[in-house]
């Protein structure tokens, strides 16, 4: 005996033995420890929190979950969670308003269970429920339109909401926004639905309110970028025998561009040709056709009338029928 106790290999056996021993005998599940006098301790995690409180008022502070630690028979154990008819709250309906440190509750647990929460207490501030009215500012980030065109307003619908909530979150609402949202390369207006939110001065979020109503129709209004262009008259030719051009003066001082921005802020004037030739002693009203400039994509009006401030010497102008050939045939047909 003594021989094979100094035999390593048997020393080896015996120790991988033992080792398997002690593996079996020492099981843990899930968070499960077991004592010496056979009780279990068991966490259960996100366990909800029931508040229990005046709806006159208005809670903050509350967590939404705690973590419930149990000690006792582990059959107990099983059953209450599988049946899982517990209850964790803290009662508010004696406190006055302010802040308090409350401790956590059990209901329907049973006597032969020790609980612990995690946290234990939670500091709640009661406050009285204020209901004020808010304008809406609705916006849209500008990259979601096509190039070439902006966004020439935005209007909703309504233009205002309610706010109810603590008097401590009323009072920090600075900006009340409803965001409109959608895909990128808009050319056209349209009308969506927007969530309103609520903000601090430093654009964060503000929670525990209620918005009536939560959502707004905004009328976004998008139209292709434009700018109005100083007019400049530009005459080709010579005016007839007679006739001296002293000044133009166009119907309109300024003519709107459309196109992209790039191509339409690089333009400083537009440019309009009058024929010289084509005004007479009769007639010094000029209708002139506005060409599309390069890159653009449209001028508003499409045509203008310039007025020619004229001086004339009868004893040089030609006779109207040889100026037209078609009043000359007339006469000559008579």
């Amino acid at each position: 005996m003594d021989k094979m106790m100094d035999n390593p290999w048997f020393l080896r056996i015996m120790a991988l033995f033992l080792a398997f021993l002690l593996f079996f005998s020492v099981q843990t599940e899930n968070n499960t420890t077991t004592t010496e006098t056979g009780r279990v301790s068991e966490m259960i995690e996100d366990v909800e929190l029931q508040v229990y409180y005046d709806e006159s008022l208005m809670v903050s502070g509350v967590p939404e979950t705690v973590d419930l630690y149990l000690s006792g028979p582990a059959s107990i154990i099983q059953t209450t969670r599988q049946l899982d008819d517990y209850t964790l709250f803290i009662d508010l309906r004696s406190l006055p308003l302010g802040e308090h440190q409350v401790p956590i509750q059990t209901e329907n647990l049973s006597e032969q269970l020790s609980a612990r929460m995690d946290p234990a207490f939670v500091n709640v501030v009661l406050e009285e429920r204020v209901s004020q009215e808010f304008g809406i500012d609705a916006e849209m980030n500008e990259r979601l339109l096509a190039e070439g065109f902006v966004l020439d307003g935005l209007s909703v619908e309504p233009d205002k909401v309610t706010v109810t909530g603590p008097q401590s979150v009323i009072n920090a609402i600075s900006f009340v926004k409803a965001t409109v949202t959608g895909e990128p390369e808009i050319k056209e207006s349209f009308t969506a639905e927007a969530r309103v939110r609520v903000l601090a001065e430093d654009l964060t979020k503000l929670d525990n309110v209620t918005i009536e109503p939560e959502s707004v129709a905004v009328d976004v209004t998008v139209e292709e970028y434009s700018r109005e262009l100083p007019v400049r008259i530009e005459v080709n030719g010579d005016p007839q025998t007679g006739i001296t051009i002293n000044s133009w003066t166009p119907s309109s001082e300024q003519v709107r561009v459309f196109g992209p921005r790039s191509v339409v802020d690089a333009m400083e004037e537009y440019v309009i040709e009058v024929e010289a030739n084509s005004v007479t002693a009769s007639d010094t009203t000029v209708t002139v056709e506005l060409p599309i400039p390069a890159g653009a994509s449209g001028v508003s009006p499409g045509e203008m009338q310039v007025e020619a401030d004229i001086s004339v010497d009868e004893s040089l102008l030609v006779p109207e029928e040889l100026e037209n050939p078609e009043i000359a045939e007339s006469n000559n047909e008579e």
